[in-house]
């Protein structure tokens, strides 16, 4: 547990980031990591080591929606779309990622023995772009994981013997990747997470796409939840069987390191809730 607080990387000032960006196309500057992590790739492909790049290559964008076109323009020659990236920060990957290779959507099932995980739906949707000099495009064939505790705190295939106190090693609810389409979007249906000693409510992250020399590159990070919709979805079974929790996002270490602009924007549906995160990649 005492792992899953270290930061990773630094926020950049609006200064750095409009010298790294330029100026043209920058709507707001909140803040990224300055590593971006290259991994070694086996003949099959998969990464099996993490080298560290140089100081100073950017880590992650968010692409903003492209401005239209103004209003009442009769040109036959269409209108650039102002592209316009907003930075974010790359967090820990914490003590709990393993990566087990499962291919599926529907992350709510322990694959081995078909098991749901209870809890609330949660519809999640990640928008993955690469960031050029010029715009931010969808990024198709990138490798999105997702890995999150259950409803009362637990992490799948891993043992917590700290506060967290859990052992469910072999068991692999709650984990899977999907592969971005087109549009650069990967979508999972899994649920809504919930809470152990020492953090707030979140969910882990991991994008891997490989840069023009074949290389993966990997950018790792973690989404949030308002904590005023948290205690909302916790006031109700099975939440409410862990108590009530003691960090919430103002008293979360890693979360006051950039949290605020890694919370996901969430909507009800029917039984549950869906949310949508765009980042962009500077991958060369």
């Amino acid at each position: 547990m005492e792992n899953d607080d270290a930061q990773v990387g630094r926020l950049l000032s609006r200064r750095e980031a409009i010298s790294f960006f330029g100026a043209a196309g920058i709507a707001a500057i909140l803040g990224c990591s300055d590593d971006l992590t290259e991994v070694a790739s086996t003949a099959t492909g998969q990464p099996t080591s993490v080298v560290a790049s140089p100081r100073g290559a950017s880590s992650g964008a968010v692409p903003a929606t492209p401005s239209d076109s103004p209003a009442g323009a009769t040109s036959a020659v269409p209108t650039p779309a102002v592209v316009q990236c907003v930075v974010r920060p790359q967090q820990t990957e914490g003590p709990y990622f393993v990566d087990e290779g499962l291919n599926r959507s529907d992350i709510r099932a322990d694959p081995r023995t078909g098991e749901i995980s209870e809890g609330v739906p949660l519809d999640l949707t990640f928008r993955v772009m690469r960031m050029n000099a010029s715009a931010c495009e969808a990024l198709a064939g990138a490798t999105v994981d997702v890995w999150q505790c259950d409803a009362l705190g637990v992490y799948s295939d891993v043992r917590d013997a700290g506060a967290g106190n859990f052992n469910a090693v072999g068991k692999q609810f709650l984990r899977g990747f999907q592969v971005t389409d087109n549009l650069g979007a990967a979508r999972f249906l899994t649920i809504y997470p919930g809470w152990y000693p020492g953090r707030t409510v979140h969910i882990h992250f991991k994008v891997r796409a490989r840069d023009a020399a074949g290389r993966v590159q990997e950018f790792t990070s973690q989404v949030y939840f308002d904590d005023s919709l948290s205690d909302v979805v916790f006031a109700e079974a099975p939440y409410n069987r862990k108590g009530r929790r003691n960090t919430r996002n103002s008293n979360d270490g890693v979360y006051r390191q950039g949290g605020d602009q890694l919370l996901l924007a969430t909507t009800k549906t029917g039984a549950g809730y869906a949310a949508s995160f765009s980042l962009g990649l500077h991958i060369t």
